[in-house]
């Protein structure tokens, strides 16, 4: 992949592979890689451990005040050949993967100051263009120009499926019937908040994974990514 750089701008359903799609574009075009997810995820562990979130529900106010004492960073390592998030200087890759944070993240990410914060640190980072960015609102807010657009999704049971197995293998105990509920509960909020929803650009282009590899997403990308390139 040569010739000009471009923005990448990959929106979708969690447990879509997104991040998984967005990273081997990025190694693939040697672009720089952003995964807004682990961005709120960073926000929401920090919540967490902090106490501005339980069962009864967020504290609004104190999560907004604290947004100042939050600092987010991706440093690649070499050892595993991937960036990984750090919250405060602190490597938090896998804490971030947890349930726990799962079950808050949508709730946090629905928060319009902290979508602001996030967003605006975003857009400084694509300003040299050369970037692939995924989350939820990557093409309808972050980058609205961004030259390629994708929406991902899948079934709910496939991508229940696929988080439960990436979970097991973290060490989660946790159940399948579990996962699904958390990721329709998910849709919902993530598709009915108030501050940037998450919905399909009108120019994006869907890709609906269910029943395709990796590999196949990948060749089908290469097509799209060629005729982009040859128009600029």
């Amino acid at each position: 992949m040569k010739g000009k750089k471009i923005i990448i701008a990959i929106d979708g359903y969690s447990s879509t592979g997104k991040s998984s799609f967005a990273r081997k574009i990025a190694q693939k075009s040697s672009y720089i890689y952003v995964d807004t997810g682990a961005m709120y995820r960073a926000v929401t562990l920090y919540c967490i451990e902090n106490n501005l979130v339980n069962d009864c529900g967020l504290n609004v106010d104190k999560i907004i005040e604290n947004l100042k004492k939050i600092n987010i960073e991706f440093i690649f390592n070499s050892t595993c050949e991937k960036s990984e998030t750090f919250l405060n200087g602190k490597n938090v890759e896998n804490k971030i993967r947890n349930v726990e944070v799962s079950n808050y993240v949508s709730a946090i990410s629905a928060i319009p100051e902290v979508r602001a914060q996030m967003v605006a640190l975003q857009q400084a980072m694509g300003k040299n263009k050369g970037i692939v960015m995924d989350g939820r609102d990557i093409g309808t807010v972050v980058f609205p120009d961004a030259e390629i657009k994708i929406f991902m999704t899948a079934k709910p049971e496939i991508r229940a499926i696929r988080r439960y197995t990436e979970l097991l293998q973290n060490g989660e105990n946790v159940t399948l019937q579990e996962i699904e509920k958390n990721i329709r509960e998910r849709d919902y909020i993530d598709t009915h908040r108030e501050t940037s929803p998450l919905k399909k650009a009108d120019d994006a282009i869907i890709l609906d994974n269910s029943n395709i590899s990796i590999d196949e997403q990948m060749q089908w990308f290469d097509k799209i990514f060629q005729s982009v390139i040859k128009k600029q």
